[in-house]
């Protein structure tokens, strides 16, 4: 059994209270960062089809710029005309339908006025760089020029990034989707998938790469919020609830194992003290015939005498005589025999060093439902640095469990109100500890005072009168006193206190006496 059990178990149930916390927030812990680390995977995924629907699509830009350029111009073209006629050109934009238009610069000519500069710019690096290059990018528009200079004619290209945008193998619903997908360039970005972003707590996913054509140096970005609504709380729930059934379980487990130690400890104990009362009655009864059977043997050796002066045959009575003396001599011995069969070991012999604290805490464990069944809530004041005590274990145990029994059958007898226990350890002097059990009931009779502890008395109806002589009994064969303290003078104080005086053991004593302090109710 665990020792200070009632004093332990309030950290040991707030223990497991945190446990199962601990237990339930790291479930739901995991659980969250499970669906997290889901969603984050998932957005990677997308993120990584959507650059690679779009780096083809552009790399078909490129590779349509280089079929232009095997293209010549005609040699009826008009000096200066920067438009290719139909027939020269192909029908582009009804295959494309992200190119919206096509313009041609002949090697004499020059691109529109409108757009003569940037094209020209863009025309001048794709020749330094041998790729075409982006010109006029607009991209809030969605729309931008790519510029392929080239021999005779060099060509540009006006591309539409929303017919860009492959729909039919897009890897997410655009209208619903929290994924916001933008391309971006020169601090400017054009919204491909709008998305869900919004300003409150969660968690942020992003996702920058640069599209697989340098021609065309637009940055894919993939952004992904996750709201607090997204966690899984009905999983986490469900974690909170099974962890919380399995420490409940756990708790009505471990009352259910206290409550069956408890009842063994009793039946333990009440078997020990039936034995003790068994020895102490037999010791009574052989006490008291063993008065008669002495007279007997006295009288008949007198007899005996008597009859021996006389000068008629009485070699019969003589006869006689002496085996009636021999039949109590036997008698007592028989007697004497039972005596020494229930006589208690040496509990001294026995004796060895206990906690007198830890003694008081395993009783007042057995006891608790009494007291509890009672509303009795027992006080325990304790000495500071208390030493062990030289005790039987099970001796010492039964005293107390005696002395707190009486005391609560005497509380039985006032008010629910007026019940109080109050238990004290101390030092009265260096060489012993003693032990106090004060009730607040009706107190001892004067009367009875003086016969408390002689075998067979009782003041309760029902009672075999063997408890306190039991107990002192005990105390003695330990080497130990059990005293009934004085009648409180104070009419407020009335009750009973009984004080059990334990010699301590050797080495443990402080060197002087010490004064006990008040501890909280176990």
């Amino acid at each position: 059994m665990t020792k200070a059990w009632r004093r332990h178990f309030a950290g040991l149930h707030l223990a497991a209270l945190l446990l199962w916390a601990v237990v339930a927030c790291a479930g739901a812990v995991w659980l969250a960062s499970a669906r997290l680390q889901q969603l984050h995977a998932a957005f990677e995924t997308d993120a990584r089809i959507v650059h690679r629907l779009l780096s083809q699509r552009v790399v078909q830009h490129d590779a349509v710029m280089s079929t232009l350029a095997l293209l010549q111009p005609p040699s009826e073209q008009a000096p200066g005309d920067a438009t290719a006629p139909a027939a020269t050109l192909p029908r582009l934009p009804s295959v494309y339908p992200q190119i919206l238009s096509v313009l041609q610069r002949p090697a004499d000519g020059a691109w529109p006025a409108a757009l003569q500069a940037p094209l020209a710019a863009a025309e001048a690096a794709s020749r330094r760089s041998g790729h075409p290059e982006m010109a006029l990018p607009d991209l809030p528009a969605g729309r931008f020029y790519l510029v392929l200079a080239s021999t005779p004619a060099s060509h540009a290209l006006q591309i539409d990034l929303r017919a860009t945008v492959p729909q039919d193998e897009w890897p997410m619903d655009m209208a619903t989707s929290p994924v916001r997908v933008t391309l971006e360039h020169a601090g400017a970005a054009f919204v491909v998938q709008p998305g869900r972003l919004g300003g409150g707590l969660g968690w942020s996913y992003e996702f920058h790469k640069l599209l697989a054509a340098a021609s065309q140096p637009l940055d894919v970005v993939a952004r992904r919020q996750v709201g607090m609504a997204e966690l899984p709380w009905l999983a986490m729930l469900g974690w909170c609830v099974l962890t919380a059934a399995l420490w409940a379980g756990g708790v009505a487990w471990w009352r259910q194992r206290v409550a069956r130690q408890r009842a063994e400890e009793l039946l333990r104990l009440g078997q020990v003290a039936r034995l003790n009362t068994l020895g102490e009655l037999a010791a009574g009864m052989a006490h008291e015939l063993n008065q008669p059977l002495t007279a007997l043997l006295s009288s008949t050796q007198a007899a005996q005498r008597l009859l021996a002066d006389e000068p008629p045959d009485l070699a019969t009575a003589q006869t006689a005589m002496a085996r009636a003396v021999e039949q109590a001599r036997r008698a007592t011995a028989v007697v004497g025999r039972l005596r020494r069969l229930v006589e208690r070991p040496d509990l001294a012999g026995q004796a060895q060093p206990l906690a007198p604290a830890a003694a008081v805490q395993d009783v007042l464990h057995l006891l608790e439902p009494e007291m509890a069944q009672r509303g009795v809530a027992p006080t325990v004041a304790v000495a500071p640095d208390l030493p062990a005590v030289l005790a039987e274990p099970v001796a010492l145990q039964q005293i107390v469990h005696n002395l707190l029994m009486n005391a609560l059958q005497a509380l039985d007898q006032v008010p629910p109100a007026e019940r109080q226990l109050a238990l004290r350890l101390w030092m009265p002097d260096a060489a012993h500890v003693a032990l106090s059990v004060r009730d607040h009931g009706p107190g001892v009779p004067p009367e009875a005072r003086a016969h408390l502890f002689e075998p067979f008395y009782t003041t309760r109806t029902g009672g075999l009168g063997l408890g306190l002589t039991l107990c002192e009994s005990l105390a003695q064969a330990m080497g130990a006193s059990l005293v009934l303290a004085p009648q409180p003078s104070s009419a407020s104080e009335r009750g009973a206190e009984f004080v059990l005086t334990l010699p301590a053991a050797p080495g443990t004593a402080p060197l002087q006496p010490t004064q006990p302090s008040h501890a909280s109710a176990p």
